[in-house]
């Protein structure tokens, strides 16, 4: 009999840790991974087997589809939103082709071991495109409001929504057997992702962690946009508990396939404020990139996330003042042995 396990792509990253850990902890099935990185060790320790590849490998799915019996797929791998632009192409190919593949695995596990399978998917508020000039209501924008993505990122996080929710509720719907709802699809429309863990590489919405890290490190710092800017944003320990709530919920409570979900919305300027405070000397200015501005203009200054508080709970831990004062600025600055 093959092996029930949990599948999750992208697993050498920061999220892919940490559902690991949660995971491994729980103890309840064995962990498969793919990745084109190497597990460190200590994680590598943590899971069954940690398969070094590619998702846009049919080779390496297909053999994991005749050893495995999956019943849980986290697909976290992904070509990030700065690298997506440079490269639209291969971003399309990873992004797209890849969740694709995974998708396409999905529906033939659901067929060889007769179990719904589930598939988490991380989307992004790079998925919309707010014109100019409109400004965002109080509730925020709901789910299926302005998406029409000015990035390459954004627009394949939508079409890949949209291969989820086709899966999920259309897929081969003229079979003569029907294939609906084989493929338990959630994804999650995630805001900015502040964490204290990893460095910031230059992502759309890094500002806010290259701030403190640069107070951290005494070191001048320019924002690259406005100090007016505001798009919602959530400390990472609150999206790994997301993930983790939304994926366990019943499934008949849930409403839709795709959740906004957000925990604070400052301006620029406010989140230079705190680190100002925490770092007196800290030296923050802003020199506007007008073409990464253009790209958070297109974002919501806030989103609506009833949905998911009331489907599924969505409670997040941390607000602005604790993200900053007890989660990032104490643990950037031990990083860099600031008293």
């Amino acid at each position: 009999m093959r092996k029930p396990v949990v599948l999750i792509t992208g697993a050498a990253g920061e999220i892919g840790h940490a559902l690991i850990d949660h995971l491994a902890a729980d103890g309840g099935q064995a962990i498969i991974t793919v990745d084109v990185r190497a597990l460190e060790p200590d994680l590598d320790a943590k899971v069954s087997r940690a398969f070094a590849g590619s998702i846009l490998d049919q080779a390496l799915l297909e053999s994991i589809q005749a050893e495995y019996a999956v019943d849980r797929i986290f697909h976290l791998a992904a070509l990030l939103s700065t690298r997506s632009e440079f490269t639209p192409v291969a971003a399309h190919e990873v992004n797209v082709r890849g969740t694709l593949n995974l998708l396409e695995f999905a529906a033939a596990q659901t067929r060889s071991h007769g179990e719904t399978v589930m598939f988490f998917y991380p989307s992004s508020i790079a998925a919309y495109g707010i014109p100019p000039g409109i400004e965002s209501p109080a509730a925020g924008w709901t789910e299926t409001q302005h998406t029409l993505p000015t990035t390459m990122y954004g627009c394949n996080k939508l079409y890949c929504e949209h291969l989820g929710r086709y899966y999920a509720q259309h897929y081969k719907q003229l079979d003569a057997e029907p294939q609906v709802g084989r493929v338990d699809f959630r994804a999650l429309r995630f805001p900015g992702l502040i964490s204290a863990q990893t460095v910031p590489s230059g992502g759309t919405s890094d500002y806010a962690p290259e701030m403190i890290h640069a107070a951290a490190q005494e070191q001048p710092y320019d924002c690259f946009v406005g100090p007016d800017t505001r798009i919602p944003f959530m400390a990472m320990p609150d999206a790994v508990d997301a993930i983790l709530a939304l994926s366990t919920a019943p499934r008949q409570q849930l409403t839709q396939t795709v959740y906004n979900l957000t925990a604070f919305n400052p301006t620029a300027d406010a989140i230079r404020s705190l680190v100002v405070q925490a770092f007196p000397r800290a030296q923050i200015g802003y020199a506007i990139d007008d073409k990464r501005q253009r790209i958070l203009d297109s974002w919501p200054r806030r989103v609506d996330d009833s949905r998911a508080r009331a489907d599924w709970g969505l409670a997040p831990r941390y607000d602005l003042d604790a993200a900053f004062g007890e989660y990032l600025i104490p643990t950037i600055a031990g990083r860099y042995a600031v008293s």
